[in-house]
């Protein structure tokens, strides 16, 4: 299974897919897999960790899953960590922003999660991943 960290979104966001199929398309070498928010794969690793899975207003990075050094980011720094990780004009950005105190960035985070839904709309059920990928995506 490729991917060493996992990254868990709102399934049915938009917003969110559309994050995911970004990730997808910069991320190389295939170091992230993927789970919805609504799916077991997420609620495990998120009751790990003392979150809360019916939560869906935000996205988590689960880092070097399933190791010693795994690791949740959440929110704003969630993002970073990937822009960070895909490298290129990405992590030059993500670093960029990382100078930004959490608490700044996590308003502007929870100011479009908040809306995502009105701004950017919803599916009805999660979107299946594009086949080439399905591999990356976990139940």
């Amino acid at each position: 299974m490729t991917g060493r960290h996992l990254l868990l979104y709102d399934g049915v966001c938009a917003l969110c897919n559309g994050f995911v199929r970004f990730v997808l398309k910069h991320d190389r070498t295939g170091l992230f897999r993927f789970a919805p928010l609504q799916g077991e794969t997420a609620g495990r690793f998120l009751r790990k960790w003392g979150k809360t899975p019916e939560l869906l207003d935000t996205v988590y990075v689960v880092r070097d899953t399933d190791t010693q050094a795994e690791a949740v980011s959440e929110h704003a720094q969630a993002v970073l960590l990937v822009l960070e990780e895909i490298g290129g004009l990405w992590k030059a950005l993500s670093r960029l922003l990382g100078v930004l105190p959490s608490k700044v960035l996590d308003v502007f985070y929870d100011l479009v999660a908040r809306r995502r839904y009105r701004w950017f709309g919803r599916y009805d059920a999660c979107p299946l991943p594009p086949p080439e990928n399905r591999d990356r995506f976990l139940p």
